[in-house]
């Protein structure tokens, strides 16, 4: 089934295998797609969808190093060319908005720009800048309920751009402890206003970006990331995490979106994601369902016939194998992923895999 076409109303794709998105730092300047990104997304275009790597909607939300932004027309102008070149190819392509929220130092912030989060808590542990190398997470001033208006506001804005852009939709983060996560977390969020406090009140940020990102292009070409059960950048379980995430997704299902992405990180030593939880959230969902996290052909296709997933999500095997679409119809070995290149700049590790010969 991985290599069967998908059709919907609103999207057709040439298989069911879809290039996860993940982040690359290769935005040198001024956090603008580049050429040198062009020609990476263009040799990965035989994925039924690519996500792009996280990229931010606000000047606020690019926290770490040469990550992409989606905000200004020079970023436009860049997205324009990567959209081409898959297009060129026959593939389809959503950008994946991530606004990194208090997972973020200063130095990584554009001036003017600044750290925000559901509360002052700075995120526990490091990261890198290019400027001082490794920093503790800087601190996030709490987030008003105009600085969430605006947020909301600026999603909506960067899905218009997007579409500017030539991308075919736009997939919402919100997992892996970024801002939308953030909110979503009872540990991170002990706001007692609105948007915290209950199951309803964690939901409303992320369920307001939703609304509005709809609004401005469509639900249709809308889909959303889900990691429950997540650990990275300090998340983690809390006693109404099925509930809640169950809540969410019937609400996705009831506005429309186009997908849900559910993400389980187990592979690379975070807890599972239950399976009686996945098979859930499936259930709640109308929409097209993606698993990711860890998979290989084999799995991939038990999950797809066992209609636990529409389409399956392949990270670091898109990353070493351009062709991997290929490379899995014929059984040939996979190339390894040199990690020592996946966030420095440059051609190396990024453009550079070799293709099967003709």
């Amino acid at each position: 089934m991985i290599f069967e076409p998908l059709a919907t109303a609103s999207i057709q794709l040439a298989n069911r295998a879809v290039m996860a998105p993940m982040t690359r730092s290769r935005a040198v300047d001024a956090n603008t797609p580049n050429a040198l990104m062009a020609e990476y997304y263009g040799q990965r275009a035989a994925a039924g969808l690519i996500i792009t790597e996280g990229t931010s909607p606000s000047p606020n939300g690019l926290g770490y190093a040469r990550i992409p932004g989606l905000f200004n027309d020079a970023q436009v102008r860049g997205w324009k060319a990567v959209t081409d070149a898959v297009h060129a190819k026959g593939g389809k392509i959503f950008v994946q908005l991530m606004h990194t929220g208090r997972v973020a130092h200063v130095a990584n912030l554009p001036a003017g720009a600044e750290v925000l989060g559901p509360m002052a808590d700075a995120c526990p542990g490091e990261m890198y800048t290019d400027s001082q190398g490794m920093q503790a997470h800087s601190r996030p001033r709490a987030m008003t309920a105009a600085d969430i208006a605006h947020a909301v506001d600026e999603y909506a804005r960067s899905a218009q751009l997007a579409i500017e852009a030539g991308f075919d939709g736009v997939e919402l983060h919100a997992a892996n402890g970024y801002l939308i996560e953030q909110f979503l977390n009872a540990n991170v969020n002990q706001r007692t206003d609105a948007y915290g406090g209950s199951i309803e009140g964690r939901n409303r940020f992320a369920l307001e970006v939703v609304r509005a990102t709809s609004a401005a292009i469509g639900a249709h070409r809308v889909g959303v990331r889900l990691s429950p059960y997540g650990v990275f950048n300090s998340m983690g379980a809390y006693p109404d995490v099925e509930a809640q995430y169950l809540a969410l997704t019937e609400e996705l299902s009831r506005l429309g979106v186009l997908y849900v992405h559910a993400l389980d990180h187990s592979a690379l030593g975070a807890p599972p994601v239950p399976a009686e939880l996945k098979l859930r959230l499936r259930d709640a969902f109308r929409g097209l369902f993606i698993l990711a996290g860890g998979f290989d052909r084999t799995a991939a296709e038990s999950a797809l016939r066992a209609g636990q997933a529409d389409l399956v999500a392949f990270a670091r095997p898109f990353l070493a194998n351009p062709d991997l679409v290929e490379r899995m119809r014929a059984n040939a070995a996979l190339n390894a992923a040199d990690m020592a290149t996946f966030y420095t700049p440059g051609a190396k590790g990024y453009t550079d895999y070799p293709v099967l010969a003709p």
